[in-house]
């Protein structure tokens, strides 16, 4: 069986989207960024809405001219060249692999530190093995997640709204362990893990030190953070992954994708005033800023759990985006032939499930999170240009008449292109390196295989 179900609505479908998007990211992100941006946070979450804003109105242009399943990598299959598709369904692959692997570090990071790696792997192996039941199953599940992110944001907002803490006051707590951390005030003593990533004590870093990350104050500062803001941004194209599984997609998809952003930069904009409220003048923020909000330590710890399971939930849907995308290519041959296996009982594509847990565990065993987030980012950045690209020729039909899909204006696409590609140029170096190898390494094995392919007794290759 190859074919997949049409089960979800535009309420399910939205939901899947903000389970994406209100988990690790709204969590997590803020202290990165405000070690890049400092002062200047509002105009980088600014910059990142405004990117974001622009990639939804392409993918949701181009998810109603194609509603299948594999988002960027169909859209550009269908509208550039099968290259294309490769390379922007190997970038989201890629970029959301990492997102994977650091996001079940930091839930970990929040239950259990020095633990981290075997608490991930345990969420990763238990969230595909969900997803595997269906996607009636992911639905619900994401129902659940995203009310309790919901409540704990809205309380977290009501307590800095009602006078809430001064800096100094919050403390780290690890519900699983038990492990307690209180900076002192005035301390520059930040908590932070073995490996460097930002998560509970195991050791202290000068206040000032932010690794990689660093750079000075000025237009360069706003767009490094604006890339790492925009992992917080980035799940609103799950819906168009699930394009195959939405009924009515061609009204269903925008409705879903513009929905569920605009929900979440409400959310963002609020957590961003309330964060600077609470934490102004302070040499350090807390790694977990949304829960430091509130200063009673019982529920001060009920809010660490609530982003636990909150990046818990945005995992679950980046781990069912990641096997519908291989799906779709694994149907067209860019990748192996068993990731299209479709269970004739839960209608789900389990094996691909399965190959994009493996390869999430290797990377959680390999690498910290903040080298994940910074991977994660260049490499969706990139995907998304395609997509305008994408955007900007399904304009044009066959005889150069305007598309009758083409309703977003063309210099919103071009803008988002623009943008897309500035952020990944100003991103950690590392991840812009490696993530430019990666494609280039795939590409490369991509025509060996072709070109063995095209030799005597071989199928030729479809154009690209």
């Amino acid at each position: 069986m190859t074919a997949l179900e049409r089960r979800l609505g535009a309420p399910g479908a939205i939901v899947v989207g903000l389970c994406a998007m209100l988990g690790a990211g709204v969590f997590f992100v803020w202290t990165p960024a405000v070690a890049v941006a400092g002062t200047w946070l509002w105009l980088a979450l600014l910059l990142a809405a405004v990117v974001a804003i622009a990639n939804a109105l392409s993918t949701a242009q181009l998810a109603m001219r194609h509603p299948v399943s594999g988002g960027g990598y169909a859209y550009a299959r269908a509208e550039l060249s099968p290259t294309a598709g490769f390379a922007a369904g190997w970038l989201f692959l890629t970029g959301k692999t990492c997102s994977a692997a650091a996001i079940a570090l930091v839930a970990a990071s929040h239950l259990w530190p020095g633990a981290q790696q075997p608490i991930a792997i345990v969420a990763i192996v238990a969230l595909a093995l969900l997803n595997a039941q269906g996607i009636r199953v992911t639905a619900w599940v994401t129902w659940v997640v995203v009310s309790l992110a919901l409540v704990g944001i809205a309380l977290a907002l009501a307590w800095t709204a009602a006078d809430g803490p001064t800096w100094g006051s919050w403390s780290a707590y690890a519900p699983l362990s038990g492990q307690v951390w209180t900076p002192g005030v005035g301390s520059c003593d930040v908590p932070t893990t073995e490996d460097g990533s930002f998560g509970f004590v195991a050791g202290t870093v000068d206040c000032h030190d932010t690794g990689a990350l660093a750079t000075g104050p000025g237009p360069l500062a706003v767009l490094q953070a604006a890339g790492l803001l925009f992992f917080a941004f980035a799940g609103y194209a799950r819906m168009a992954t699930l394009g195959e599984e939405v009924r009515d997609p061609r009204r269903t998809l925008p409705v879903a994708i513009l929905g569920a952003l605009g929900i979440v930069l409400v959310l963002y904009g609020l957590l961003a005033w309330a964060t600077q409220d609470a934490y102004a003048g302070a040499l350090v923020w807390p790694d977990t800023p949304v829960a430091s909000l509130v200063g009673d330590p019982v529920l001060h710890a009920v809010l660490v759990v609530v982003a636990a399971i909150a990046c818990l939930g945005s995992l679950m849907g980046i781990l069912a985006g990641l096997s519908r995308t291989s799906l779709a290519m694994a149907r067209d041959g860019e990748l192996p032939g068993a990731l299209a296996r479709i269970s004739s009982r839960t209608r789900a594509p389990a094996v691909a499930e399965g190959a994009m847990a493996v390869l999430a565990i290797v990377l959680v065993l390999v690498a910290p999170p903040v080298v994940l987030v910074a991977l994660s980012s260049t490499s969706v950045l990139a995907y998304y240009a395609i997509g305008h690209v994408g955007a900007l020729r399904m304009r044009r039909a066959a005889g150069g008449e305007l598309s009758r899909d083409a309703w977003v204006p063309a210099w919103i696409s071009v803008l988002g292109l623009v943008l897309c590609v500035a952020l990944v140029v100003t991103l950690p170096w590392y991840g812009v390196v490696a993530s430019a190898l990666w494609l280039g390494v795939a590409l490369a094995v991509r025509a060996l295989r072709r070109r063995r392919a095209d030799g005597p007794g071989g199928r030729p290759p479809s154009p690209s």
